[in-house]
């Protein structure tokens, strides 16, 4: 029996590994977990095959005796604030996030907005492959699906409520807006309008294909965004990926700033607000040393965790602090929930350069100075990725080895991590130096080492 659940969600290429079948028999084990009567929310992102996979999920879940609301297409974090903040029991999202897009997904919400526990995964994975689905009484199947149209006004409004608006208003900023052609389009552009900004926008029609650049914000992808986010001299660019619960920022000057530095600015802003949290933040393994280095002038604690907003998000809820991050550009501020939010992100970041009252390339340019080379290496279904990780751990032996999610290995001059995807079929290599050779130097080294083994 395999696995259904990855590091975020189910995911698999459309109408492949991703089915009709499984998505309609999904829906009936996430309602028998969640009972008969539970009130579930559902939405969906830009991506092919969303309105099939809505459609078999629903029907999932009616036959399960659930009541389904239906919230159209709307961000992740939009729909999550939404089932807890409006009073559902669950909510399901039509989403595979940054994956390319023959990709697409599912994801479960808990009530309190918070991706379900690894626990309750398993829990719905073995009524899944179980089959041991409630089925209700043909005569209690009336109840058809409704539509919850207060989403993203609902969602607008909670991430107004943690800034201070007036504020940013009178600093008149110039925004680039990057909505990876998916749902980011549909609400960033209302926050920095209702937050006095003047607004450009790319990439902001909705196309499943993606046509201008794939939904992973990367230094790579966003190269075009830059050199336009430079041409107009905006004062602070954002990009999303297709559920629009990351943003990775580009400064003043046009260069594309990695989410863990941006986290680090952020959670050092979080810190600034009244919450009563402890002065720590929990980010991946897969974010910079500069973490540590920027934020220890502050008294603030970084703890490590493994990869996946869930165990963070989960960490930062069990034992409290001022945020939560990845280096991808998902970052969380649990005074607006407990979940990756790319709009709150970038209201936040407009609120401290409102009160820092310097450019966002001076912001950035705050932080400690590393060369960072982001890499993969594919593998098979026959990889022996402990055998990888072995290898890398014998062959670069000095240094710092943290092994809670894959290989991270710190020395004074450099750091790398190697891990296997939850999500796709690649080991990822990240690789930061203090010089810029020597990041692309070993980078290429780690690839060619992987690349051996698989």
């Amino acid at each position: 029996m395999g696995r259904l659940f990855g590091t975020d969600g189910v995911r698999g290429t459309i109408n492949k590994e991703l089915t009709i079948e499984l998505a309609q028999k999904l829906g009936q084990a996430i309602g028998t977990f969640f009972g008969k009567g539970s009130t579930i929310l559902i939405g969906r992102d830009a991506r092919a095959g969303g309105d099939m996979y809505t459609r078999a999920v629903e029907s999932g879940l009616l036959s399960a005796g659930v009541k389904v609301y239906e919230g159209g297409f709307a961000p992740t974090p939009a729909l999550q604030y939404a089932v807890k903040t409006l009073g559902y029991d669950a909510g399901v999202i039509i989403t595979a996030s940054h994956n390319p897009a023959e990709y697409n997904g599912i994801k479960v919400i808990d009530k309190d907005g918070v991706e379900i526990s690894r626990d309750k995964e398993n829990e719905i994975e073995d009524i899944y492959f179980s089959g041991k689905f409630y089925s209700e009484d043909w005569r209690a199947l009336t109840y058809d699906v409704k539509k919850e149209d207060r989403v993203i006004d609902n969602y607008v409004k909670g991430i107004l409520s943690h800034v201070d608006v007036e504020k940013i208003r009178k600093k008149n900023f110039k925004v680039l807006i990057d909505g990876a052609n998916s749902v980011g389009s549909i609400t960033s552009p209302i926050v920095a309008r209702e937050l006095g900004c003047k607004i450009y926008g790319i990439n902001t029609n909705l196309d499943p294909l993606f046509p201008a650049r794939t939904p992973e914000p990367t230094f790579d992808s966003l190269k075009d965004t830059a050199e336009i986010a430079k041409e107009l001299k905006v004062d602070l660019g954002v990009a999303h990926d297709g559920d629009a619960d990351r943003a990775i920022f580009i400064d003043s000057q046009g260069r594309v700033q990695w989410g863990d530095r941006s986290g680090a600015l952020l959670s050092y802003w979080a810190s600034t607000k009244e919450s009563g949290f402890p002065r720590r933040i929990f980010t991946a393994v897969s974010s910079s040393v500069l973490v540590q280095d920027y934020l220890k002038k502050y008294n603030i604690e970084v703890v490590w965790t493994k990869v996946g907003s869930v165990d963070i998000a989960h960490k930062l809820m069990e034992e409290k602090g001022i945020a939560g991050f990845e280096e991808n550009g998902g970052f969380i501020f649990p005074l607006h929930q407990y979940v990756r939010d790319g709009a709150m992100s970038f209201a936040l970041m407009l609120e401290m350069l409102a009160s820092e009252n310097i450019s966002s390339a001076e912001l950035f340019d705050t932080l400690p100075k590393y060369y960072t080379v982001k890499t993969k290496v594919y593998i098979n279904k026959n990889t022996d990725v402990e055998k990888i990780y072995e290898t890398v751990k014998s062959t670069y032996s000095q240094g710092n080895i943290i092994t809670i999610d894959g290989v991270k290995i710190i020395t004074p001059d450099y750091w790398f991590l190697v891990r296997k995807s939850g999500t796709e079929p690649i080991i990822r290599i990240m690789v930061e130096a203090k010089d810029k050779e020597k990041a692309k130097n070993l980078a290429n080294e780690l690839v060619k080492l992987v690349g051996s083994l698989v």
